[in-house]
């Protein structure tokens, strides 16, 4: 299990942060489980599905280009 952080952990904190909104209110928004969020975020899901990665950039109301850049 890697902790490596990558663009799009580091992307989701930054939006997440800029709404002021916990990991336990974006997994709600997302309809994800919590410790999808906390992993992702913390590095240690280095590769989640687009599907996943699509839920959150939605919930986030930003596109998935936004996240990945």
């Amino acid at each position: 299990m890697s902790n490596k952080k990558t663009t799009i952990s580091n992307n989701i904190k930054k939006y997440r942060n800029k709404l002021g909104i916990s990991q336990d209110v974006l997994s709600k928004r997302a309809n994800l489980a919590f410790h999808t969020i906390a992993k992702i975020e913390a590095g240690a899901t280095p590769n989640p599905t687009i599907n996943t990665v699509k839920k959150i950039a939605d919930a986030l109301g930003v596109s998935l280009d936004d996240l990945m850049k």
